[in-house]
């Protein structure tokens, strides 16, 4: 083999080093103690990190009907009450504890929507790449045992590892299956409403340092 084939063979893609290099960052971690969210808040206030969120509380009755219409709300599975009401104390603790929320990306979905925005108070960026990963699919969790391997895993890794804008934390409100797809089968426990807090380096690496469920958020707020 000529010496130029034998170094296109060990040619590795840049797009697979990074995601070699993403799943790497996240490899063993499992759960933070709910007492980290207390030492970490005065980084959180002073912005740089990504909130990576499951969607609330939803109705189980509910199913999403395929294919999708975005404009039909009967076809989605919806927030329930229950999930609205602990997205509106969610977004009433960050601004009690001062922590200030910049970009909001979620999935086209409604309820990724509507907890986005009843989080941040504001209008959500929705994007297709955050949709939920088993959409139509009769095998939910295919290729998401091992890390992650569909491109909205990729999208979701990539948008973890961005640096937050200055004096902001960027959130992100997803699904089940993309979250497990981004970071691996520690993850498949993840509960709806429950966060990842990342710090990424805007390049390849993207540290969690922190799971939170909505209720710690809500209790931390509410400590005297």
């Amino acid at each position: 083999m000529a010496a130029g084939s034998t170094r296109e063979a060990h040619t590795v893609h840049p797009l697979t080093r990074w995601v070699a290099l993403a799943a790497l960052a996240v490899a063993g971690f499992a759960h933070a103690q709910s007492s980290d969210l207390k030492s970490l808040l005065p980084a959180l206030k002073q912005g740089g990190y990504v909130i990576v969120l499951r969607h609330g509380a939803t109705d189980p009755k509910q199913e999403d009907v395929y294919p999708l219409d975005y404009k039909d709300m009967s076809k989605q599975r919806q927030l329930s009450d229950a999930g609205r009401d602990v997205a509106r104390q969610v977004g009433a603790a960050f601004r009690k504890l001062g922590i200030p929320i910049g970009s909001v990306y979620t999935s086209r979905l409604n309820r990724a929507q509507e907890t986005g925005k009843l989080i941040s108070g504001k209008e959500v960026d929705a994007r297709e790449e955050l949709n939920d990963s088993s959409m139509g699919s009769t095998s939910a969790m295919a290729g998401s045992a091992g890390g992650g391997s569909s491109r909205h895993g990729e999208a979701l890794r990539k948008m973890a590892t961005a640096a937050a804008a200055s004096g902001t934390n960027t959130l992100i409100v997803t699904h089940k299956t993309n979250i497990t797809d981004a970071f691996g089968k520690d993850w498949g426990n993840v509960k709806e409403g429950e966060a990842t807090i990342f710090k990424g380096d805007g390049a390849t690496t993207m540290t969690p340092v922190a799971r939170v469920q909505a209720s710690d958020w809500v209790a931390l707020a509410a400590a005297p």
